[in-house]
Formats: C-alpha cells, sequence, structure tokens
C-alpha cells in the first residue's frame, strides 16, 4: 500500500550522486565562462581537449535535472496517491511554493540591492546591454512568475545574476501543470501520451532554432521532453524494477552511455544530444531503485557529490552570486595560470558554504513552516527529507 507521506522516507543516495554530477558539471562551466580553465594545470593535467568537453558541455548538467525533477514529482505522487489522477493539487502547490520561495526570494533580495547599485555583474548590463533600474521590477517578476526564459530570449543575456534562474521557469511551468494535467486527463495512458507528444515536438523545436541558444537550450519545448522522460521513468518504475545483476548491468551501461554521449558535446547535436542525456539519465534513475544500494553511496568519498546533490537547490541560487562577487575581486585576464585551480577552490568551497547556510537557516525552517501553516486538511508532511529540487 502507497505510503501517506513518501516525503518522510529515505533518500536515494543514487539519485543524490546523479545531482551531484550534475550540479558539479554547470559550477565548473560558470566557473570556466568566468575565468577560464584551459591555462590551468588541470588543462595541462587532462588536456585542453577533454578539458573543454568536460566544461563546456555542462548545461547537459540542467537536463539531467529536468529528468530528476520529473521522475521525483511523479514517484512521489504515485507513492503519496496511488494514481496520478488523484493528485491533491492544492497540497502539491503548497509542497513546492515551501521548497523553491524562501531561498529563492533570499537569493533576489542579495541581487536586487548590490544590482541598484549598480554593481557589475549584479546590474542589468550583462551582454552589452543597459537597462534602468527600474527594469529589475520586470526582471524580477518574470523569475517569480515563471516566464523569466521568455524575457530573456526577447531581450538577450541582461543580468549576469539573475539569468541562471531561467531554468527555474521551466520547472515551475511543469511544477503549475503537472497536478491540472494529472486531474484533467483522469489517466495515466494520457499522460503518458502527453508525454510522448512533448519528446516528439522538443527535438524538432531545437533543430529549428538549433542557431539561437537562448531557444534551443532555454525554452519551455526545448526542455521539456527532459521533464517527460523523468515522469515516463517513474511509471515505469512503478510496474518494473530491475534487480541485482541486471539493474548493476543497466547501470554501467548506462553511466557509460551517458558520459560519451555527453563528451560528444552539445554543438552539432542541438536536435537529438539533450533527448539522448535524458534518455540514458531516465535509465539511471529506473535502475536505482530506493532501497537497492550499499551503504557507502550514502558516504559518497568523490569531492563530496552526494553531499552536493542534496543542497543542489541552494547551490543552484547561490554560486552565481559568489562568482559575481568573484568576478568583481578580479577578471579572467589578471587571473594567473597559477592562481586559476585556488580560485576554482574558493568558489566551490564559499558556495559550498553558503548553499549549506541558506539549508540550514532559512530553506529548511520555512520550508517546516510553511508546510505547518499551510496544511490542507493535514494533508503534508512537517518535515521532509527528499526534496525534489
Amino acid at each position: 500500500m502507497a505510503s501517506p507521506h513518501p516525503s518522510t522516507a529515505a533518500r536515494n543516495p543514487r539519485i543524490d550522486l546523479l545531482r551531484g554530477v550534475s550540479i558539479m558539471v554547470v559550477l565548473l562551466l560558470h566557473f570556466a565562462l568566468a575565468f577560464g580553465l584551459s591555462d590551468s594545470p588541470l588543462g595541462d593535467l587532462l588536456g585542453k581537449k577533454w578539458l573543454g568537453a568536460i566544461v563546456w558541455n555542462g548545461n547537459y548538467g540542467v537536463t539531467m535535472f529536468f529528468v530528476i525533477s520529473g521522475y521525483l514529482i511523479t514517484s512521489n505522487a504515485l507513492s503519496r496517491y496511488g494514481r496520478l489522477e488523484k493528485v491533491d493539487w492544492r497540497a502539491f502547490y503548497v509542497l513546492r511554493l515551501a521548497r523553491i520561495f524562501p531561498s529563492l526570494l533570499l537569493a533576489l533580495a542579495i541581487i536586487v540591492p548590490l544590482g541598484c547599485m549598480d554593481i557589475p555583474f549584479f546590474n542589468n548590463s550583462d551582454d552589452g546591454h543597459v537597462f534602468p533600474i527600474s527594469f529589475f521590477v520586470l526582471a524580477v517578476g518574470s523569475v517569480l512568475t515563471f516566464w523569466h526564459n521568455v524575457l530573456m530570449a526577447h531581450v538577450g543575456w541582461f543580468n549576469y545574476s539573475l539569468n541562471v534562474y531561467w531554468s527555474l521557469s521551466v520547472e515551475e511551468v511543469f511544477y503549475l501543470a503537472f497536478p491540472l494535467a494529472c486531474i484533467a486527463f483522469k489517466s495515466q495512458r494520457k499522460i503518458v501520451w502527453l508525454c510522448l507528444v512533448f519528446l516528439a515536438v522538443a527535438p524538432a523545436y531545437r533543430y529549428l532554432h538549433a542557431d539561437d541558444e537562448l531557444l534551443f537550450e532555454c525554452a519551455y519545448l526545448a526542455c521539456f521532453d527532459a521533464i517527460a522522460m523523468g515522469c515516463m521513468a517513474a511509471l515505469l518504475a512503478q510496474r518494473w524494477q530491475p534487480q541485482g545483476v541486471r539493474a548493476m548491468l543497466l547501470r554501467i551501461a548506462g553511466v557509460v552511455a551517458l558520459a560519451s554521449v555527453y563528451l560528444w558535446g552539445i554543438r552539432g547535436h542541438e536536435s537529438y544530444g539533450f533527448t539522448a542525456v535524458a534518455v540514458l539519465t531516465a535509465l539511471l534513475l529506473v535502475a536505482s531503485p530506493t532501497g537497492q544500494h550499499r551503504a557507502w553511496l550514502s558516504f559518497w568519498p568523490v569531492l563530496g557529490l552526494g553531499w552536493l546533490g542534496r543542497h543542489s537547490y541552494e547551490l543552484y541560487l547561490f554560486h552565481i552570486i559568489v562568482l559575481a562577487a568573484m568576478r568583481n575581486i578580479t577578471d579572467r585576464e589578471h587571473l594567473s595560470y597559477a592562481l586559476r585551480l585556488p580560485w576554482l577552490m574558493v568558489f566551490l568551497l564559499v558556495s559550498a558554504l553558503l548553499a549549506a547556510l541558506v539549508s540550514r537557516y532559512v530553506g529548511k525552517p520555512m520550508n517546516r513552516w510553511i508546510r505547518g501553516r499551510f496544511n490542507p486538511r493535514g494533508s503534508l508532511p512537517i518535515q521532509a527529507v527528499g526534496e525534489v529540487v
């Protein structure tokens, strides 16, 4: 029988590990865009070609996040309600609001005042644009009402610190539509058909807009196939969970194939590269059911990837603030070869520290408070362990 509160279940460390990999490649991409990494000891160690492949394809990490989000939203709904058409939309929206908005509002409360003081990389003058302070009303409004990616498609990259939140708009529209679609379609089979529509439309959309990064990477239709793949993976996992050696072999094959597609790159493969990443991420999720893992995965030692995965949302929100502050201290031209790796370590450590503090003192307390304050018919757990974002 379905657990009434699956969010109180133990976390799946393999999903945290996958999240950790995803957020790490995003962090490396953004650091490399700001300061460069090829002219560093890391470039000499790995070779500029391989390092470039690892770093410059970091947007695939966002695709992996979309798949994980679709998977967890769907699997949690199935665990809580048994069938998707029974989703309690009021409770669903409260859960999403409680998780997303407290930390997001804090991030905006840092970015906007610094931008109003016209501090570079916080103001609205990125990529040659010069927008007045009043433009923050539109910019912040777009972040909070789920169309920041649409605004960017019309005006370009206009604010270094705000623009990374385009992907949150994609997820928020999914969160807005998910319970309504479940209730309206009244059939999991119809939900599958809807997912298949997105899987067919998204590659065509990316193909038609391959010359515009803001469209083939950031538009709703360019990203919804990844979320749809996560939803379908959760529906498949409800019926079929590989066990033992078969699951292990699927995970090994998935990791090898995912790494190959990742290193193959985005450029020239805008149409189906993202689809391939989504399919392989979904395969790893289906092959990694909760409860079927070894204890050592909970303490993944390499780069603290499991920890990064557990704090991936806060890292996503606040790493760009750290990076913007660091760009006000020095720039790529004045950062020497010897200092690039230490500067990267500073970036990662400060971002992780800030994410941990925000999670502990803002995200989790406000999450619990909102769940307790706005608890329709007692349907929400007061404290959730396994979060979606």
